[in-house]
């Protein structure tokens, strides 16, 4: 058993600081986009009939989470989207959406597109949880 030297100037430790927060800015006067999540789910006549699965209607069976972002009077080019373990920060001349995730999310498989004719973002995002290569087998 190993005790970390405490640093007594310090106010908290880096644990206690919450995933995101250095994205925070609340000085930034841009308002917030309207969005929508979206849980989604991979399912077969297996599940939906027979019911031969674990899976269940609930959030917690979900595999990807979509979020759609209402972007009006936004060009594609103005976009710029940030996606980490646990935060999205989108940011445009007139919008910034900084949203806290409710899962774990897989960053590096995470898929956008700009709807023009709807001015929509949609963001598809895998969801990471613990024991999902167990759940989902």
């Amino acid at each position: 058993f190993q005790v970390k030297p405490e640093n007594r100037k310090t106010i908290w430790n880096t644990e206690e600081v919450p995933e995101g927060s250095e994205f925070d800015d609340t000085w930034d006067p841009r308002e917030q986009p309207e969005y929508q999540i979206l849980f989604k789910q991979s399912v077969g006549t297996e599940d939906v009939f027979f019911g031969m699965s674990r899976k269940d209607p609930s959030t917690a069976c979900c595999e990807d989470m979509v979020i759609k972002i209402k972007l009006p009077e936004t060009k594609y080019s103005d976009i710029t989207l940030d996606i980490q373990d646990k935060v999205l920060d989108l940011r445009t001349p007139k919008k910034k959406l900084l949203l806290h995730l409710p899962y774990r999310v897989d960053s590096k498989n995470s898929k956008a597109r700009f709807l023009s004719e709807e001015e929509t973002l949609e963001v598809a995002l895998r969801v990471s949880r613990m024991f999902d290569f167990i759940n989902f087998a």
